[in-house]
């Protein structure tokens, strides 16, 4: 199973590499042009919106991904994907991130004790 998450998500990010998700967030440049800067909020638990980066930060989320994609933390492509959500990964994915796994990934998320 490791090999075939592996190779997928390999294979998948080969062929789209000049057009992966390089998408960034902007949305503190106007505080930050206009001076003044939002506080810090607590840091919550990742969610399923979260980055992979972010859900492999944290340990309980990690397991939890490793649970459902094992080897996930220790791909060697993690650099291509890690900035990214596991809906943005799944179609490049070539079926190793499905809608299934998603869906049981936020249902274990959802079973951890508060952060």
């Amino acid at each position: 199973m490791i090999r075939t998450v592996a190779a997928s998500l390999a294979l998948a990010l080969a062929a789209t590499s000049g057009a992966s998700a390089q998408s960034h967030d902007h949305s503190g440049h106007a505080a930050h042009a206009a001076g003044t800067q939002a506080p810090a909020a607590p840091a919550a638990r990742p969610t399923i919106a979260s980055s992979i980066k972010d859900l492999l930060a944290n340990e309980q989320t990690r397991a939890v991904m490793e649970k459902h994609l094992p080897g996930v933390s220790q791909h060697p492509a993690r650099p291509q994907f890690e900035d990214m959500t596991l809906a943005e990964v799944a179609p490049l994915s070539g079926g190793a991130v499905t809608a299934e796994i998603i869906a049981a990934i936020d249902a274990d998320l959802k079973k951890l004790p508060p952060a």
